[in-house]
């Protein structure tokens, strides 16, 4: 399974691929505010900045929600870097626009998905990758991780290469079920993945271990 970081911030993006397992990295006009980086010139910057770090797929999402604006985006952003997926969202014209993204031999990743339909259409239409959000289904009482298997099932049986890449991840333990439910990929902050290190047996073991060698 790959790790994603879903981050704009820098910082934590070297962290996170000096710790060695990193293999892309997910972005969103969110956190793009939230590191300060405004205007157009100075977020296109800050993607090609972002690919300059790792060595995987960065995807940057399109503004737009209109056909003739998502390809016109998608078509900017693909221009920046080799690295670069183009983010769509979950809409009929984000489809049409991946059909064509797939034409032109662009990747994709179809954002904002929450059921298995949808994963479905975006499988249809040559997705590189399909971004079910399960913290926020979980927020509203439904199972994010079983829609996680339902649709790795789906793509299994039918033949599918698009990637399931499990999005809105809120702690490490969203991380193992996904894992277990066949995603091909998990996005998310870098703290869940820290949090993958740490067990209080492990802290016990290794004191004791350092205990007994001061002897």
């Amino acid at each position: 399974m790959k790790f994603f970081i879903d981050t704009a911030n820098l910082d934590q993006i070297r962290e996170a691929n000096d710790f060695g397992i990193l293999d892309g990295v997910t972005t969103n006009p969110s956190l793009m505010a939230k590191e300060g980086i405004k205007g157009h010139d100075k977020v296109m910057q800050h993607y090609v900045d972002i690919c300059n770090i790792v060595d995987g797929d960065v995807s940057a999402e399109v503004i737009a929600t209109d056909f003739e604006g998502i390809v016109r985006e998608g078509h900017a952003l693909a221009e920046l870097h080799p690295q670069i997926v183009v983010k769509v969202p979950m809409i009929k014209d984000g489809i049409k626009a991946i059909r064509y993204f797939t034409e032109k031999g662009i990747k994709t990743n179809c954002t904002l998905v929450f059921s298995a339909g949808q994963a479905l259409l975006a499988a249809k239409a040559g997705a590189t990758y399909v971004s079910p959000f399960i913290g926020r289904l979980d927020d509203i009482s439904f199972d994010g991780v079983e829609l996680i298997q339902q649709i790795v099932n789906i793509y299994t049986i039918h033949g599918f290469e698009t990637e399931v890449l499990a999005a809105s991840i809120r702690n490490s333990m969203h991380i193992i079920k996904c894992a277990e439910a066949g995603a091909d990929v998990v996005t998310c902050p870098l703290e869940p993945i820290l949090g993958l290190l740490k067990h209080p047996l492990t802290d016990s073991g290794l004191e004791k271990f350092l205990a007994d060698h001061n002897k």
